[in-house]
């Protein structure tokens, strides 16, 4: 077991997944088995991915997310009012690329706990503090075809009740941190400050627990790498939303930085927040060594209280190639710990 972390550690949630449980180095993997024999596989990638991160000295872990085919899909599946059959090819994150996505048919409903079981098996295995992900009301609408709302505002807000249930459940089993996984705030800003904050509010509320949103740039996917391409010199969408934010309940806000285009110095802007630093790159197969991670670090410190930063991945790992991950998390724990 690694020593104590100079920094407190995590990951944005995602792991990949092992060979003999779904295809690899996918977005959208499918499953290798069902049934009884894909459950039981299911836990023992869940062992796995929390094993590799406590033994890299990462010192809140999750699940790796093995259990789910998507962050997003993986607890949409479970919701009445979503028809997984009835897909739309549409354009999500503002038309960044487009995707087979469920639609909306009907009230949104949750008619039994998501991912409670994942949730419990998780809490059971792992010795520390452990973080479960979720999606955020508004990357769910911006990930869905809405045949019923007609609205994103709406169906946000059916969203975070739905999630707010869940939540409630999950902490309940013994989660210490609930991440809402928010991506779409980097694209829609006056939406982030009419309503997404309302509506992480609304999903967290009452919820007694550590509260975190993640809002990076994305996997380390082709159409990501060709947006974040676009974007110029500077990366400013974090100074548009990092007010926003501030006002939000959470407590944590988990960002990108490594390898990437953001001015350090738009970490300011978060208030009064822990900050989950993006220092591992999961767009780049190159592993990062130890004392850039903790150079990364650093740097961050210049414009955040050291006690409120945290290191982390930019995004989740869930399309990268699995030994690479692994040794990523290797220089993430190391890193912090310089």
């Amino acid at each position: 077991m690694a020593p104590p972390m100079g920094y407190r550690t995590t990951i944005a949630g995602s792991l990949p997944k092992p060979a003999w449980l779904a295809e690899t180095e996918t977005l959208w993997p499918r499953w290798r088995l069902d049934g009884p024999q894909l459950a039981e596989a299911k836990r023992d990638a869940t062992r796995i991915a929390v094993a590799v991160q406590e033994r890299s000295g990462v010192s809140c872990v999750t699940d790796g997310e093995q259990s789910r085919v998507h962050f997003v899909h993986g607890f949409l599946e479970a919701l009445d009012g979503i028809d997984a059959q009835q897909k739309v090819r549409m354009g999500i994150r503002n038309d960044r690329y487009e995707a087979d996505v469920p639609s909306i048919v009907g009230e949104i409903q949750r008619v039994r706990p998501v991912h409670l079981e994942e949730a419990r098996f998780a809490r059971e295995f792992a010795t520390g503090t452990l973080k479960f992900t979720l999606p955020g009301p508004m990357t769910i609408v911006d990930t869905l075809y809405d045949a019923h709302y007609r609205d994103r505002k709406t169906a946000a807000f059916a969203f975070a009740r739905v999630l707010n249930e869940e939540i409630r459940d999950l902490v309940a089993a013994g989660v210490d941190v609930i991440q809402l996984d928010e991506p779409a705030f980097n694209v829609y800003f006056d939406e982030v400050d009419e309503w997404g904050i309302d509506a992480v509010d609304a999903a967290f509320a009452g919820i007694a627990c550590r509260k975190a949103v993640h809002v990076c740039y994305g996997y380390g996917i082709d159409a990501n790498r060709k947006w974040k391409a676009e974007l110029g010199a500077a990366w400013d969408q974090y100074a548009h939303i990092f007010p926003f934010l501030s006002r939000s309940s959470a407590d944590e806000i988990s960002i990108e930085l490594a390898g990437s285009r953001v001015p350090p110095h738009v970490l300011a802007g978060l208030s009064g927040k822990d900050v989950a630093v993006g220092v591992i790159d999961v767009a780049s197969d190159v592993v990062e060594h130890p004392e850039q991670v903790a150079a990364t670090l650093e740097i961050a410190a210049r414009y955040i209280p050291r006690e409120r930063v945290v290191a982390s991945t930019n995004c989740g790992m869930a399309p990268m190639n699995r030994e690479i991950a692994y040794a990523k998390l290797r220089a993430l724990g190391l890193g912090a710990n310089l």
